[in-house]
């Protein structure tokens, strides 16, 4: 099965030339090197060309067995693209994943969580304590960031000075995800919480050797916070605040759900959160739509029990 090896090596490689997030080609190498064990195991071991529809169905059945719809569906994309380059390759005559049905999958199937108002001004109070002048400016200026643009992790981990513009109160955004840039003005507050962190930024580069001038959020000796960095932090912010766990992609949800309750259209939120579909954003609506809101305050009922109740005993018969 050295052949499998060298197959899944190529694929990738074209993976990243097409120019698939890094992300997405570590989870797409991890399904096909299990995918590959499982193959070694088998007695006889198959070769590659020998590969058929039931080895494959087989191997689905027992890799899903008590696994989510969005997990099996993620499996079945990588192996289906792994058997269009088999096919291009011509070590398949064709690809039989292409008619096994994926499970389908609806965007509004789970409601996103967000994040309570509350909880929000904990996780503030909380930045605000911290004694390292750094710390508690850069850990300020990441919540303000999250909440006010809904940035994904990987996009505030990318972000880099040259990003944002102080002239005009924008920032620029590089998605990797769907493969879209946005620029999004910032209200005034937030630019002067980015204003503030610079200076305090460009000091402790200073004091530790400058290793990283461009990364917009520095961590230890000058390096660039990843995203794992930034997790960590909120992290321990939701636990000094005494809240439940808070994710970085719930800021996320709460920017989309607080822009649509304050009456923002799906299609402005759409632009702001980077959706490459309007039907991703949509599924907000189901947690936070004032236009729903307002039709049920428009109901009948409201003016019916609004009127005086009939005493104890009487109905409302008797009162007419």
């Amino acid at each position: 099965m050295r052949e499998w090896d060298q197959l899944v090596e190529n694929h990738l490689r074209v993976c990243a030339t097409r120019g698939l997030v890094e992300c997405v080609v570590l989870a797409r190498r991890r399904e096909l090197d299990r995918w590959g064990n499982w193959l070694k195991r088998k007695r006889p071991k198959p070769k590659v060309p020998e590969i058929g529809a039931e080895l494959i169905l087989e191997y689905i059945r027992g890799r899903t067995h008590f696994h989510s719809k969005a997990t099996v569906a993620s499996l079945m994309s990588h192996m289906r693209c792994m058997g269009e380059f088999l096919v291009q390759e011509g070590v398949w005559e064709q690809n039989p994943l292409r008619w096994i049905r994926s499970p389908k999958l609806d965007p509004r199937r789970i409601l996103p969580r967000r994040i309570k108002k509350d909880e929000l001004s904990k996780l503030f109070e909380c930045a605000a304590k911290i004694q390292d002048p750094h710390r508690r400016s850069r850990s300020l200026t990441i919540l303000v960031l999250l909440y006010s643009t809904g940035m994904r992790r990987g996009e505030l981990a990318r972000l880099s000075l040259s990003d944002w513009n102080a002239k005009e109160c924008s920032i620029r955004i590089d998605s990797q995800k769907v493969n879209l840039e946005r620029i999004l003005p910032v209200p005034s507050v937030v630019a002067r919480y980015l204003e503030e962190y610079l200076p305090i930024r460009q000091n402790r580069l200073l004091q530790e050797g400058t290793n990283d001038q461009e990364a917009f959020f520095v961590g230890k000796f000058g390096r660039r916070l990843r995203g794992d960095d930034i997790s960590n932090i909120i992290r321990r912010l939701s636990k000094a605040a005494d809240i439940p766990l808070v994710t970085l992609h719930q800021f996320r949800h709460s920017c989309a759900s607080d822009l649509l309750e304050e009456g923002v259209g799906v299609p402005e939120v759409q632009r702001v959160l980077g959706h490459a579909s309007l039907v991703t954003t949509t599924r907000y609506t189901h947690i936070a739509d004032p236009y729903r809101r307002k039709a049920v305050s428009l109901h009948p009922i409201n003016s019916i029990l609004s009127s005086p109740t009939p005493a104890q005993g009487e109905s409302y018969a008797d009162v007419s």
